[in-house]
Protein backbone atom coordinates (compact mmCIF):
# COMPACT_ATOMS: atom_id res chain seq x y z
CA UNK A 1 0.00 0.00 0.00
CA UNK A 2 1.55 3.54 -1.26
CA UNK A 3 2.10 5.76 1.69
CA UNK A 4 0.53 9.19 1.54
CA UNK A 5 3.27 12.17 2.58
CA UNK A 6 2.72 14.05 5.30
CA UNK A 7 2.35 17.20 3.55
CA UNK A 8 -0.03 16.15 1.49
CA UNK A 9 -2.43 14.75 4.49
CA UNK A 10 -1.36 18.55 6.16
CA UNK A 11 -2.86 20.28 2.95
CA UNK A 12 -5.65 18.02 3.18
CA UNK A 13 -6.53 18.65 6.76
CA UNK A 14 -5.92 22.46 6.17
CA UNK A 15 -8.35 22.00 3.17
CA UNK A 16 -11.08 20.32 4.90
CA UNK A 17 -10.72 22.88 8.07
CA UNK A 18 -11.12 25.92 4.88
CA UNK A 19 -14.28 24.29 3.37
CA UNK A 20 -15.63 23.33 7.07
CA UNK A 21 -14.86 27.41 8.42
CA UNK A 22 -16.56 28.25 5.10
CA UNK A 23 -19.54 26.34 5.99
CA UNK A 24 -20.24 27.37 9.35
CA UNK A 25 -19.00 31.21 8.44
CA UNK A 26 -22.03 30.76 5.87
CA UNK A 27 -24.04 29.87 8.16
CA UNK A 28 -23.39 32.25 10.93
CA UNK A 29 -23.35 35.44 7.99
CA UNK A 30 -27.23 33.70 7.07
CA UNK A 31 -28.68 33.31 10.32
CA UNK A 32 -27.52 36.56 11.67
CA UNK A 33 -29.03 38.31 8.18
CA UNK A 34 -32.23 35.97 8.12
CA UNK A 35 -32.89 36.95 11.89
CA UNK A 36 -32.83 40.63 11.46
CA UNK A 37 -36.19 40.18 9.96
CA UNK A 38 -38.24 38.55 13.07
CA UNK A 39 -39.26 40.25 16.13
CA UNK A 40 -35.98 40.56 18.39
CA UNK A 41 -37.93 39.12 21.74
CA UNK A 42 -40.01 36.12 20.24
CA UNK A 43 -36.79 35.46 18.07
CA UNK A 44 -34.95 35.70 21.47
CA UNK A 45 -37.14 33.09 23.03
CA UNK A 46 -37.13 30.86 20.26
CA UNK A 47 -33.08 30.45 20.87
CA UNK A 48 -33.30 30.31 23.94
CA UNK A 49 -35.49 27.23 24.34
CA UNK A 50 -33.48 25.63 21.40
CA UNK A 51 -30.23 26.48 22.91
CA UNK A 52 -31.51 24.73 25.98
CA UNK A 53 -32.18 21.81 24.61
CA UNK A 54 -28.82 21.71 22.62
CA UNK A 55 -26.41 22.76 25.45
CA UNK A 56 -27.22 19.99 28.14
CA UNK A 57 -25.86 17.64 25.48
CA UNK A 58 -22.26 19.52 25.07
CA UNK A 59 -18.86 19.31 26.43
CA UNK A 60 -19.26 22.46 28.01
CA UNK A 61 -22.48 21.53 30.05
CA UNK A 62 -19.62 19.23 32.10
CA UNK A 63 -17.02 22.20 31.85
CA UNK A 64 -19.83 24.46 33.16
CA UNK A 65 -21.14 21.81 35.94
CA UNK A 66 -17.56 21.53 37.39
CA UNK A 67 -17.11 25.13 37.66
CA UNK A 68 -20.21 25.77 39.45
CA UNK A 69 -19.79 22.99 41.73
CA UNK A 70 -16.58 24.40 42.40
CA UNK A 71 -17.46 28.08 43.12
CA UNK A 72 -20.45 26.99 44.89
CA UNK A 73 -19.89 23.95 47.27
CA UNK A 74 -22.66 24.69 49.02
CA UNK A 75 -25.33 23.98 46.47
CA UNK A 76 -26.95 21.18 45.66
CA UNK A 77 -26.33 19.25 42.23
CA UNK A 78 -30.45 20.29 41.68
CA UNK A 79 -29.38 24.11 42.00
CA UNK A 80 -26.04 23.57 39.76
CA UNK A 81 -28.26 22.41 36.77
CA UNK A 82 -30.95 24.47 37.08
CA UNK A 83 -28.29 27.89 37.26
CA UNK A 84 -26.68 25.93 34.20
CA UNK A 85 -29.72 25.61 32.37
CA UNK A 86 -30.06 29.53 33.02
CA UNK A 87 -26.16 30.29 31.58
CA UNK A 88 -27.87 28.40 28.26
CA UNK A 89 -30.95 30.26 28.14
CA UNK A 90 -29.04 33.30 28.37
CA UNK A 91 -26.66 32.21 25.53
CA UNK A 92 -29.41 31.87 23.16
CA UNK A 93 -31.00 34.89 24.04
CA UNK A 94 -27.24 36.85 23.19
CA UNK A 95 -26.70 34.68 20.06
CA UNK A 96 -30.40 36.39 19.09
CA UNK A 97 -29.65 39.44 19.76
CA UNK A 98 -26.62 40.10 18.02
CA UNK A 99 -28.89 39.88 15.18
CA UNK A 100 -30.22 43.59 16.54
CA UNK A 101 -27.59 44.51 18.19
CA UNK A 102 -27.82 47.73 16.14
CA UNK A 103 -31.20 48.63 17.97
CA UNK A 104 -31.15 46.74 21.35
CA UNK A 105 -29.73 49.56 23.51
CA UNK A 106 -33.50 51.48 23.57
CA UNK A 107 -33.22 54.34 26.52
CA UNK A 108 -34.70 57.18 26.34
CA UNK A 109 -33.30 59.77 28.84
CA UNK A 110 -36.93 61.92 28.60
CA UNK A 111 -39.03 58.85 29.06
CA UNK A 112 -36.97 55.85 30.79
CA UNK A 113 -40.87 54.82 31.57
CA UNK A 114 -40.85 53.53 27.79
CA UNK A 115 -37.36 52.11 27.27
CA UNK A 116 -36.22 48.70 27.30
CA UNK A 117 -33.35 49.68 29.50
CA UNK A 118 -32.89 50.55 33.30
CA UNK A 119 -30.90 52.91 34.49
CA UNK A 120 -30.34 54.44 38.37
CA UNK A 121 -29.73 57.81 38.39
CA UNK A 122 -26.82 57.04 40.25
CA UNK A 123 -25.44 55.15 36.96
CA UNK A 124 -26.63 58.11 34.64
CA UNK A 125 -24.74 60.74 36.72
CA UNK A 126 -21.48 58.52 36.52
CA UNK A 127 -21.84 58.25 32.70
CA UNK A 128 -22.19 61.71 32.38
CA UNK A 129 -19.51 62.54 34.86
CA UNK A 130 -16.85 60.53 32.88
CA UNK A 131 -17.70 62.02 29.75
CA UNK A 132 -17.59 65.50 31.09
CA UNK A 133 -14.62 65.53 32.94
CA UNK A 134 -12.33 65.89 30.03
CA UNK A 135 -10.18 62.80 31.30
CA UNK A 136 -9.54 59.28 30.15
CA UNK A 137 -10.99 55.88 31.65
CA UNK A 138 -10.69 52.31 31.77
CA UNK A 139 -14.04 50.42 32.00
CA UNK A 140 -14.34 46.57 32.76
CA UNK A 141 -17.24 44.58 31.89
CA UNK A 142 -17.71 40.73 31.74
CA UNK A 143 -19.50 38.03 30.16
CA UNK A 144 -22.90 38.83 31.79
CA UNK A 145 -26.31 39.09 30.56
CA UNK A 146 -25.52 40.58 26.99
CA UNK A 147 -22.00 41.33 27.09
CA UNK A 148 -22.05 43.20 23.99
CA UNK A 149 -24.08 45.93 25.49
CA UNK A 150 -21.62 48.05 27.63
CA UNK A 151 -20.44 49.25 24.80
CA UNK A 152 -23.93 50.21 23.15
CA UNK A 153 -24.11 51.84 26.17
CA UNK A 154 -21.00 53.57 25.88
CA UNK A 155 -21.58 55.43 22.76
CA UNK A 156 -25.51 56.30 23.34
CA UNK A 157 -24.17 58.03 26.60
CA UNK A 158 -21.43 59.94 24.01
CA UNK A 159 -18.58 58.56 25.59
CA UNK A 160 -15.43 58.50 23.14
CA UNK A 161 -14.87 54.57 23.04
CA UNK A 162 -11.96 51.94 21.94
CA UNK A 163 -13.43 48.86 22.28
CA UNK A 164 -10.64 45.41 22.90
CA UNK A 165 -12.75 42.71 21.14
CA UNK A 166 -11.42 38.97 20.03
CA UNK A 167 -12.07 38.46 16.40
CA UNK A 168 -14.01 35.00 15.40
CA UNK A 169 -11.90 32.79 13.68
CA UNK A 170 -14.27 32.36 10.89
CA UNK A 171 -13.32 35.25 8.35
CA UNK A 172 -17.05 35.20 6.97
CA UNK A 173 -18.43 35.51 10.41
CA UNK A 174 -15.68 38.45 10.82
CA UNK A 175 -16.93 40.38 8.75
CA UNK A 176 -20.43 40.82 9.14
CA UNK A 177 -20.28 40.87 13.13
CA UNK A 178 -17.33 43.98 12.50
CA UNK A 179 -20.42 45.72 10.34
CA UNK A 180 -22.73 45.37 13.06
CA UNK A 181 -21.02 46.19 15.94
CA UNK A 182 -19.05 49.29 13.64
CA UNK A 183 -22.52 51.00 13.71
CA UNK A 184 -22.42 52.34 16.93
CA UNK A 185 -19.84 50.49 19.24
CA UNK A 186 -17.06 53.34 19.23
CA UNK A 187 -13.32 52.32 18.12
CA UNK A 188 -12.97 48.63 17.49
CA UNK A 189 -9.38 47.46 18.13
CA UNK A 190 -8.87 43.84 17.49
CA UNK A 191 -6.84 41.79 20.73
CA UNK A 192 -3.17 41.18 19.03
CA UNK A 193 0.32 42.70 19.49
CA UNK A 194 -0.05 46.04 18.62
CA UNK A 195 -3.06 46.31 20.88
CA UNK A 196 -1.91 47.42 24.10
CA UNK A 197 0.13 50.46 21.87
CA UNK A 198 -3.07 51.31 20.53
CA UNK A 199 -4.75 51.05 23.21
CA UNK A 200 -2.44 53.25 25.32
CA UNK A 201 -2.54 55.68 22.62
CA UNK A 202 -6.49 56.03 22.40
CA UNK A 203 -5.89 56.80 26.61
CA UNK A 204 -3.54 59.30 25.86
CA UNK A 205 -5.88 61.00 23.16
CA UNK A 206 -8.62 60.64 26.16
CA UNK A 207 -10.56 58.05 24.93
CA UNK A 208 -12.40 55.78 27.81
CA UNK A 209 -11.24 52.23 26.78
CA UNK A 210 -13.20 49.29 27.24
CA UNK A 211 -12.22 45.72 28.17
CA UNK A 212 -13.87 42.39 29.40
CA UNK A 213 -11.42 40.55 31.75
CA UNK A 214 -12.98 37.95 33.36
CA UNK A 215 -11.56 35.02 31.13
CA UNK A 216 -8.57 32.20 31.67
CA UNK A 217 -5.92 34.03 29.89
CA UNK A 218 -2.22 31.58 30.04
CA UNK A 219 0.73 34.17 31.11
CA UNK A 220 -1.84 36.24 32.92
CA UNK A 221 -1.17 37.39 36.62
CA UNK A 222 -2.58 34.72 39.22
CA UNK A 223 -5.86 36.29 41.17
CA UNK A 224 -8.41 34.35 43.46
CA UNK A 225 -11.96 34.42 41.85
CA UNK A 226 -14.12 32.30 44.12
CA UNK A 227 -11.71 31.26 46.86
CA UNK A 228 -9.78 29.38 44.31
CA UNK A 229 -6.37 30.75 42.40
CA UNK A 230 -6.69 31.76 38.86
CA UNK A 231 -4.66 33.42 36.15
CA UNK A 232 -6.57 36.97 34.46
CA UNK A 233 -5.68 39.62 31.87
CA UNK A 234 -3.22 42.06 33.28
CA UNK A 235 -3.80 44.28 30.59
CA UNK A 236 -6.15 47.03 32.11
CA UNK A 237 -3.57 47.75 35.25
CA UNK A 238 -0.62 47.43 33.16
CA UNK A 239 -2.51 49.95 30.57
CA UNK A 240 -3.19 52.25 34.04
CA UNK A 241 0.86 52.04 34.95
CA UNK A 242 1.28 54.07 31.40
CA UNK A 243 -1.42 56.35 31.53
CA UNK A 244 -3.46 57.02 35.20
CA UNK A 245 -6.89 57.67 35.11
CA UNK A 246 -10.15 57.02 36.51
CA UNK A 247 -11.58 52.79 36.40
CA UNK A 248 -15.23 52.40 36.39
CA UNK A 249 -17.02 48.87 36.08
CA UNK A 250 -19.64 48.51 33.71
CA UNK A 251 -22.25 45.23 33.99
CA UNK A 252 -25.87 44.48 32.27
CA UNK A 253 -28.37 42.38 33.99
CA UNK A 254 -30.93 40.80 32.00
CA UNK A 255 -34.50 41.58 32.97
CA UNK A 256 -37.97 39.38 32.27
CA UNK A 257 -39.81 40.42 29.00
CA UNK A 258 -36.45 41.25 27.10
CA UNK A 259 -35.31 44.03 28.60
CA UNK A 260 -32.15 45.13 30.78
CA UNK A 261 -30.70 47.29 33.48
CA UNK A 262 -27.59 49.07 32.86
CA UNK A 263 -24.99 49.58 36.23
CA UNK A 264 -21.67 51.76 36.04
CA UNK A 265 -19.74 51.56 39.42
CA UNK A 266 -17.87 54.02 41.38
CA UNK A 267 -14.75 54.61 40.07
CA UNK A 268 -12.33 51.31 41.61
CA UNK A 269 -9.29 52.45 43.29
CA UNK A 270 -6.17 51.07 42.18
CA UNK A 271 -3.46 49.47 44.14
CA UNK A 272 -0.06 50.87 44.74
CA UNK A 273 3.22 49.41 45.72
CA UNK A 274 5.58 50.61 48.36
CA UNK A 275 6.84 53.06 45.24
CA UNK A 276 3.35 54.47 44.48
CA UNK A 277 3.33 52.74 41.27
CA UNK A 278 0.24 50.83 40.11
CA UNK A 279 0.42 47.29 41.44
CA UNK A 280 -0.22 44.81 38.18
CA UNK A 281 -1.47 41.72 40.42
CA UNK A 282 -2.88 43.95 43.01
CA UNK A 283 -5.26 45.71 40.96
CA UNK A 284 -6.14 42.82 38.98
CA UNK A 285 -7.33 41.27 42.12
CA UNK A 286 -9.34 44.19 42.56
CA UNK A 287 -11.40 44.31 39.72
CA UNK A 288 -11.64 40.27 39.46
CA UNK A 289 -13.34 40.54 42.95
CA UNK A 290 -15.89 43.05 41.16
CA UNK A 291 -16.71 41.12 38.61
CA UNK A 292 -16.97 37.84 41.54
CA UNK A 293 -19.62 39.97 43.42
CA UNK A 294 -21.36 40.52 40.12
CA UNK A 295 -21.84 36.37 39.51
CA UNK A 296 -22.63 36.13 42.65
CA UNK A 297 -25.56 38.19 42.77
CA UNK A 298 -26.87 36.49 38.96
CA UNK A 299 -24.74 33.79 38.51
CA UNK A 300 -27.22 32.22 35.66
CA UNK A 301 -26.25 35.26 33.80
CA UNK A 302 -22.75 34.60 33.54
CA UNK A 303 -20.93 32.37 30.75
CA UNK A 304 -19.49 29.47 32.63
CA UNK A 305 -18.45 27.21 29.92
CA UNK A 306 -14.91 27.87 29.65
CA UNK A 307 -12.06 26.59 31.49
CA UNK A 308 -12.28 29.28 34.41
CA UNK A 309 -9.95 27.64 36.91
CA UNK A 310 -6.48 25.76 35.68
CA UNK A 311 -4.00 26.17 38.55
CA UNK A 312 -3.69 23.76 41.75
Amino acid sequence: MALIPISTKIRARNAAKSISGGLIGAATVGMLRTTRYFDPVKTSDFFARVVKQIGPRLREHRIGRANLTAAFPEKSAEEIEAILMGVWDNLGRVGAEFAHIDHVWDYERDQPENSRIELSPRSIELFDQIRDDGKPALIFAAHLANWELPALAAVAHGLDTAILYRRPNIASADRIIQEMRQVNMGTLIPAGRDAPLRLAQALKDGKHVAMLIDQYLTGGVEVSFFGRKTRANPMLARLLRQVECPIHGVRIIRLPGGRFRGELTEEVQPVRDADGKIDIQGTTQAITSVVESWVREHPEQWLWLHRRWRLG
